[in-house]
């Protein structure tokens, strides 16, 4: 059966027109990104520290974090690396759906339909989990267990299975540390999964009070700052030092009085 498309329509369908001097993958990739961008702009900004930042290194960016300080101009996050973010969130969708059809009882949500989570401080530090594992295999590890999902870029993942979360990923490490605090979970199960072969990571990562209390504390400390309208020492003593030049608020750190 063939299909009329000049049915009804009042337009006669002949050879595609198509501008031989357009890219059309610029073109749309373009526009791609700009919704992106216009989404991500849309997006109410957190009024409180994140428990998956408290592992940034710099103390001062993350009080520029918390109080909503403009980054450098072009700092902002484009379509690129917002591709990216979307293309994580839906990884981690397909890895639990395998971890449990492998018999694992990963729970994303609690019995109100909400992420598994936590507040303190008033309700200026929160986190929010990707799950909690209550039950599943023998592999080793005892239930409950926390749940971390990573997806990471060959050279990324291919250093956490060398090196291990601790030493290559330090944030996340911190991250798992304080959710398990605020949990009240003793364990956690972090998977990485690579993103270009879909390889799977999986690290054991027991709970470590005295580690959790100093990150506790350290997110006070930011805190406290923050509210005195101070900034906390810069990271380095010259502006050239590797994270600075990564940073998107390294002009108004250097132009800032120390």
């Amino acid at each position: 059966m063939l299909l009329d498309l000049n049915h009804g329509s009042g337009r006669v369908y002949g050879a595609p027109i198509i501008d031989p001097g357009s890219d059309v993958t610029a073109r749309v990739n373009a526009l791609v990104d700009a919704a992106l961008v216009e989404r991500n702009r849309r997006q109410r900004p957190r009024d409180y520290l994140g428990g998956s930042r408290i592992g940034e290194p710099c103390t001062r960016r993350l009080a520029y974090e918390v109080a909503h300080t403009p980054k450098d101009e072009g700092q902002e996050f484009g379509g690129p690396i917002l591709r990216i973010f979307d293309a994580g969130h839906q990884f981690e969708a397909l890895t639990i759906r395998w971890l449990r059809s492998a018999g694992f009882d990963l729970r994303d949500r609690g019995p109100d339909g909400e992420q598994f989570g936590f507040s303190a401080a008033a309700g200026r530090l929160r986190g929010h989990a990707d799950g909690v594992v209550v039950g599943g295999p023998e592999i080793g590890i005892s239930w409950p267990a926390l749940f971390e999902h990573k997806a990471l870029g060959a050279r990324s993942w291919n250093d956490l299975v060398k090196h291990g979360l601790r030493a290559s990923k330090p944030v996340y490490f911190a991250q798992v540390q304080l959710y398990m605090a605020y949990l009240d979970l003793e364990v956690a199960l972090v998977t990485a999964l690579n993103r270009d072969t879909l390889a799977l990571h999986h690290e054991v990562v027991p709970f470590e009070p005295q580690e959790a209390q100093r990150l506790s504390d350290r997110a006070v400390d930011i805190l406290l700052t923050v509210d005195a309208g101070e900034l906390p020492p810069r990271i380095a003593a010259h502006r050239d030092f590797h994270l600075c030049r990564l940073c998107p608020y390294a002009q108004r750190c250097w132009e800032t009085s120390a």
